[in-house]
């Protein structure tokens, strides 16, 4: 499998120096009860909002110092390209941040804080897919003035670093059972097939018994459910969804092993009884477990599908969490694995617990639609967290589970498509 060139753009090691005023004067800023942020803009990317520490004016930045990411922007090849296209309207790309005083955010559609001034530095893109590249490293000014005794000063380093990754796309949505492409430029291939199945619960071990053993016909598993004749009505259970190679062998799975249910007096599954799936990689002939995915939905303003990403050790030791965020249950958007300081998704756990099962920097983005809206994953994986076909497929299965959770996670009160009311919905 070849790689997409990826670019990975870095800014670290932020600190502000602002000139120390007198109570008296109203004209500057008292860092001490004035707290400092500033937002950094690179074209055609989302802004992000970081808190920029202050450092007294007589003391230096800490040389040779771990670098701290603030804010992260990832490139594909077409992103740098069109950064770097050429006109008569346009220049060099630049990274563009203001810097305020005051707390982040708004009121009343009004942003709070007061801006400090603004800094903009160039870049040249070209060749950062092969290389790494400094832009800058050490203080600069912010605003027009030439007195670095006398005016802020921003301490900040810039960089570019190759991040080449594996980009695979579901040619459908996962639970009509579709084949995974693997994408690279316009080339389209197929790597993968995935079979969406019911499951029943009453017999969660039946997968891990063995590689060999496939789910039943629809018409088996129709006839143990009608055994049982439980239906609830608020709840959704036994999905799986099986991801095999191109030769029909099994090499990952996504497997609902905690049945979304919701919550007492609501068509809510609630954060505090989520549904989970576990991510199923081959070993020694049987299934074993490498992931644990929860889902839920938020409540309030957000509405949108929590989830929770942790990894199961092969040992007994603690599971480590890799993700925790929430998606727009309207708008869809991404569900990220990003272990670098800085990277828009909130990570529970330490960096060092993560690097200790071979998990740092990005590890993994998958793209999925909102609810209602025809959802084919789009799934990215770093190249230094694939050594092998189930490498990659296990990561395909968690992108399958995240999105097949928007569904599950779907308000009691509205009904799902055909494909995913599963047998126990036709039962007497």
């Amino acid at each position: 499998m070849d790689p997409c060139p990826f670019v990975r753009l870095t800014v670290a090691n932020l600190a502000l120096k602002i000139p120390v005023a007198s109570k008296s004067a109203r004209s500057l800023v008292h860092p001490s009860s004035s707290p400092c942020f500033c937002k950094i803009k690179l074209k055609n990317f989302p802004l992000q909002i970081v808190v920029v520490p202050y450092i007294p004016p007589d003391n230096q930045f800490p040389e040779n110092q771990l670098q701290t990411p603030a804010a992260t922007f990832h490139l594909n090849k077409a992103d740098i390209d069109k950064l770097g296209a050429k006109s008569i309207f346009s220049t060099k790309p630049c990274l563009k941040i203001a810097i305020y005083t005051g707390r982040g955010g708004s009121t009343c559609g009004v942003n709070s804080g007061r801006l400090l001034g603004k800094v903009s530095l160039p870049l040249d893109l070209a060749g950062t897919e092969s290389r790494a590249c400094v832009f800058h490293n050490g203080w600069i000014l912010v605003g027009k003035e030439a007195n670095k005794h006398s005016f802020t000063q921003l301490h900040l380093n810039v960089k570019t670093e190759p991040d080449p990754r594996f980009v695979f796309q579901f040619d459908g949505e996962p639970e009509c059972s579709p084949q995974v492409f693997q994408i690279r430029g316009n080339i389209q291939q197929p790597v993968f097939t995935c079979k969406f199945s019911f499951r029943n619960t009453g017999d969660r071990n039946q997968r891990s018994r063995s590689l060999q053993s496939e789910p039943c016909s629809s018409r088996s598993w129709l006839r143990s459910l009608g055994s049982v004749r439980e239906r609830s009505g608020k709840e959704r259970k036994g999905w799986s969804i099986t991801v095999h190679d191109l030769s029909g062998s099994p090499v990952a799975a996504a497997s609902m092993v905690t049945p979304f249910v919701a919550s007492p007096g609501s068509d809510r599954v609630s954060r505090s009884n989520p549904g989970s799936w576990l991510i199923l990689r081959p070993g020694d002939g049987t299934w074993k477990p490498w992931g644990r995915l929860e889902a839920w939905r938020e409540r309030g303003s957000s509405d949108g599908l929590g989830y929770r990403f942790e990894l199961i050790p092969n040992k007994s030791a603690a599971a480590v969490v890799l993700a925790e965020s929430t998606l727009s249950s309207g708008k869809g958007g991404k569900f990220v694995i990003d272990l670098g300081a800085g990277s828009a998704t909130p990570v529970a756990c330490s960096p060092r617990s993560s690097r200790e099962f071979g998990y740092r920097g990005f590890v993994m983005s998958a793209r999925v639609e909102g609810e209602g809206k025809c959802s084919k994953p789009s799934v990215e994986v770093s190249v230094q967290h694939v050594s092998c076909t189930e490498d990659a497929a296990g990561f395909v299965a968690l992108a399958a589970a995240i999105d097949l959770s928007m569904d599950a996670c779907r308000l009691f009160s509205q009904s799902l498509r055909k494909e995913l009311s599963g047998p126990q919905d036709f039962l007497g």
